[in-house]
């Protein structure tokens, strides 16, 4: 059995759609605007959830970044999206998904020549479980519970040990514009 075929939706400069492709395929050194988002997960104290990616992944592998990203597929919501990766990459289920940065859109060039060009809203979600966090090891190899404050602190003092996308939301105000845990 290979491995499945995961599709992104491919946009135009204005966002509109134009067919999908291999996201295996699309990810390259001319990767073509495409469609995806991002999540910030909060907890019942009001803490954010910070990744590591593996180090095993194709792009910004061992940075620090948000909760999770991913690409809606085709004919699948945000929503939806956002609930599907959240339990392939934290193996959980999360709730209250509210919009942070809608009109989020970045073009970044990893040290290895792929560059990232998507369409990305930034989304807010909770998880309001006490159980452990056991994440996908082939997405995530470690994660921290912080504050706001202290996350914000860490991406001023050190911006390079954080994925580009994380830096650019974080500069255009996602959690100062979106909704927050009171």
């Amino acid at each position: 059995m290979g491995q499945k075929i995961e599709l992104v939706r491919l946009l135009d400069d204005n966002g509109a759609e134009m067919g999908s492709a291999d996201k295996s395929l699309v990810h390259t050194a001319q990767t073509p605007l495409h469609l995806a988002f991002s999540c910030h997960l909060f907890d019942s104290q009001g803490r954010t959830l910070l990744t590591r990616r593996a180090l095993t992944k194709l792009t910004w592998p061992g940075v620090w970044t948000n909760s999770f990203c991913g690409h809606p597929a085709p004919g699948e919501s945000f929503e939806e999206a956002i609930i599907r990766r959240a339990a392939v990459e934290l193996n959980i289920t999360v709730t209250n998904i509210q919009p942070a940065l809608p009109d989020f859109r970045y073009q970044a060039t990893d040290a290895s020549g792929i560059v990232e060009n998507e369409i990305c809203p930034v989304f807010t979600a909770v998880y309001d479980s006490d159980a452990p966090l056991t994440p996908n090891t082939e997405e995530v190899c470690d994660w921290a519970w912080s504050d706001v404050v202290d996350v914000e602190e860490a991406v001023t003092a050190t911006p390079f040990a954080f994925s580009p996308w994380l830096v650019e939301q974080l500069a255009e105000g996602v959690y100062t514009g979106g909704r927050l845990l009171s």
